[in-house]
């Protein structure tokens, strides 16, 4: 494994820490951050799990727009593309990468003020956010099935107790511009507060359309908009009500048949989300036997994802006839109820913690895809039209139940133990038009019953230093494969997932260091492989994915950080995501067996570091260096992806009311994949090629913001 360098960074940095730090020289304290997303809030230095938060602090010091700015600083966390803005993570090696047939069906969670956005990230903009938590690892007692290799969970703002208003806007290159207003106020005679938070944001997306003369075919044009009211009808009651707007209308013109910047496609594409949706909350502790907590979400996606499939035009194949299109229209619903009853947070050797709960989850998906186009070089009997069209139906219920027990042995020694059971029912039917001609329909059915858990051991060596161990097991439903997929391999089976894990989490020299560390061991059985094939060489919109299920897998690695406050105005931070993967026992549809090798997105490494400096008199600077290793883009093939590394800059002026910042995204112009195809897009071409979609190139720009009081 190729993780020396980074290793050695972050063990100096760690060093640098203990040795600066012991010289006692007057610096603050780092702030404590509180995990949300567990099923008990909890401190993050105190939780015995591998996870990353990232404040609002972080998230306004690195961020510019959108969680993908952020994404490298957590360890083992990355993303796939083949999208305007990323929706498919990875954490541990584990997780999709597209799914342009399939059913849902993530194995990362992803919610936004517990709204389930599993599959369907796109939404995660940053302004007004208050904290983005991710829980490496399955979550198979809070959240079970859409949990198998982690969690993400981000959290806005919440309503102020006093009058409190700001705006920031930016410019920079590539024509980029955006402008958010957020205020928040309390209402005494309600007893309660509310917030309101707008964004606009609008890019050209960097690319060029020779063939049109157009530089916005690739545009990011990003509307959110939040409201959220806080009603405290008792001193032990609250309810949070949360509604989310969003209107993410991108153009998706991202690939090329050169793999530059240009392109000279004469349909670009389109890939927009516009989702409505709400979450009420209730925590009340007035019922003196438990705390009870209800949480009642819902939403509604309308997804367009759409590309020209030859990238080209007339010209550009002439004097052959090569013409393809794609669009497919999602509309999702999702609709979530959970009810939990707790018992008040163990706090001696003689108390036990308890919590129970029951969870149910309802998600319908109606698709109409459309795969039009045109092939002709000169050969009669080799040219033909496509004209393939299908309606789709898909529907899945999941209720679960849940239990967890906390306790402790001794002062040192604590446990915890819990456990889910959930079943998953799904329905789906179909009407599909091939060439033209109806092509049947279909109609299937799959009931999935599965269990999950965890058990952790916590040792407090000392109240600054607590070790831990932890084995849990994660589950995945079964599932289909849709369209013209189905005809191939209908059904695929549900995915297990054991996890070992020990770790250590402390502070030292006064609260100036926190570190983390965790090492892990993970077995995977019945392993869900996502493959693609080619079914017509002279088609490419014939690219058909297809999941079906390994014989087993294992991940193994390592994840670290450290923070220190070096002095009141200077902190540094580093991570390092350390990862082996393996899958083996996979037959092709000829029977064939895949020699065993790294799982697709999962980097060997990924390290970064960031240093802020502020001074007293007001003035900034941040810088962000961050490294990623190669990757296999795909099972189908061995083609990777390059290592690279980033840096980012920003330095402004930071006053009681306003601040001013300049900042450089990808400073040194970096050319760097996010996503990689394999396959045939020419009409006289009979050989595969690596087509790659290249992440953001340098950005430069400025922003400002405004203050009123906070």
């Amino acid at each position: 494994m190729r993780f020396s360098t980074c290793s050695i960074l972050s063990l100096m940095l760690l060093g640098t820490a203990h040795a600066h730090a012991a010289a006692d020289k007057p610096t603050e304290r780092l702030e404590e951050v509180i995990v949300t997303a567990t099923l008990r809030a909890q401190p993050l230095q105190s939780a015995p799990l591998s996870a990353t938060v990232l404040t609002a602090d972080t998230l306004h010091a690195v961020g510019q727009q959108h969680f993908q700015d952020v994404l490298s600083l957590t360890p083992n966390l990355n993303w796939a593309a083949g999208t305007s803005r990323p929706r498919y993570f990875q954490i541990r090696g584990i997780g999709e990468r597209e799914q342009y047939q399939g059913a849902p069906n993530p194995s990362v969670g992803f919610l936004i003020d517990d709204i389930d956005f599993s599959g369907l990230g796109m939404a995660a903009t940053l302004f007004d956010v208050q904290q983005i938590e991710v829980l490496r690892g399955p979550q198979g007692t809070r959240y079970g099935a859409n949990a198998l290799a982690g969690l993400i969970a981000v959290r806005t703002a919440d309503p102020a107790d006093a009058f409190t208003m700001s705006a920031t806007g930016s410019v920079a290159d590539y024509d980029t511009r955006s402008l958010g207003v957020m205020a928040s106020a309390p209402v005494e005679s309600l007893s309660s507060a509310w917030r309101v938070a707008v964004q606009q944001y609008r890019s050209d997306g960097f690319r060029d359309d020779d063939f049109l003369g157009r530089d916005d075919t690739n545009d990011r044009d990003e509307l959110t908009a939040r409201a959220k009211w806080r009603w405290q009808p008792s001193a032990g009651t609250r309810v949070d009500t949360t509604f989310l707007h969003a209107n993410l209308d991108n153009g998706y013109d991202a690939w090329s048949n050169d793999n530059s910047w240009h392109s000279e496609a004469d349909k670009p594409g389109k890939d927009s989300q516009r989702v409505n949706g709400g979450s009420m909350k209730l925590v009340s502790s007035d019922w003196a036997p438990a705390t009870v907590t209800a949480i009642a979400t819902l939403a509604d996606f309308d997804n367009v994802n759409s590309f020209d499939g030859d990238w080209g035009n007339a010209q550009y194949w002439a004097p052959n006839i090569y013409d393809f299109y794609y669009r497919a229209d999602r509309d999702i619903e999702n609709r979530s109820l959970e009810l939990r009853l707790s018992s008040p947070d163990p706090g001696s050797v003689d108390t036990l913690g308890w919590l129970v709960g029951v969870y149910g989850f309802r998600t319908r998906e109606r698709l109409d895809e459309l795969s039009v186009g045109a092939f002709d070089i000169g050969i009669p009997e080799f040219a033909f039209t496509v004209d393939d069209r299908l309606q789709s139906r898909y529907r899945a219920t999941n209720v679960a139940l849940f239990g967890q027990l906390d306790g402790a042995w001794t002062e040192q020694w604590s446990w915890q133990l819990g456990v889910r059971g959930e079943q998953r029912d799904a329905h789906y039917r179909d009407s599909a038009l091939d060439h033209g001609a109806d092509n049947g329909a279909i109609r299937d059915s799959e009931r999935d019953r599965m269990w999950g858990g965890n058990g952790t051991i916590s040792y407090h060596y000392t109240p600054e230093l607590m070790l831990y161990g932890s084995v849990s097991r994660g589950y995945k439903a079964g599932g289909f494969n849709l369209g013209l997929a189905y005809d191939v391999q209908p059904r695929f089976q549900p995915e297990k997932l054991w996890s070992y894990e020990l770790g250590a989490k402390g502070s030292a020299f006064d609260g100036k260091v926190v570190f983390d560390s965790a090492a892990f061991y993970m077995e995977r059985r019945d392993v869900q492989i996502r493959t693609g094939s080619q079914s017509d060489v002279n088609d490419p919109n014939s690219y058909i994915f297809i999941t079906d299920n390994a014989a087993k897998g294992h991940n193994y690695g390592l994840e670290s950080s450290v923070h220190w406050q070096v002095a009141p105005e200077l902190e540094l931070a580093a991570s390092l995501g350390l990862l082996h993967t393996e899958v083996s026992g996979f037959l092709d549809d000829g029977g064939n067996a895949f020699p065993a090798r790294a799982q697709a997105h999962a980097p060997e490494y990924q390290a970064a570091i960031s240093a802020t400096y502020r001074h007293p008199t007001g003035w900034m600077a941040r810088v962000d260096w961050s490294a990623l290793d190669s990757f296999y883009f795909d099972y189908d093939h061995n083609q990777r992806s390059q290592a690279y590394t980033l840096t980012h800059l920003k330095a402004g002026y930071e006053a009681r009311s306003w601040s001013v910042y300049g900042w450089v995204r990808n400073a040194f112009d970096k050319n760097y994949a996010v996503r990689g195809f394999y396959f045939v897009n020419d009409p006289l071409g009979d050989t595969p090629t690596l087509f790659t979609q290249r992440g953001d190139p340098r950005v430069i720009g400025m922003t400002a913001e405004w203050r009123f009081g906070e």
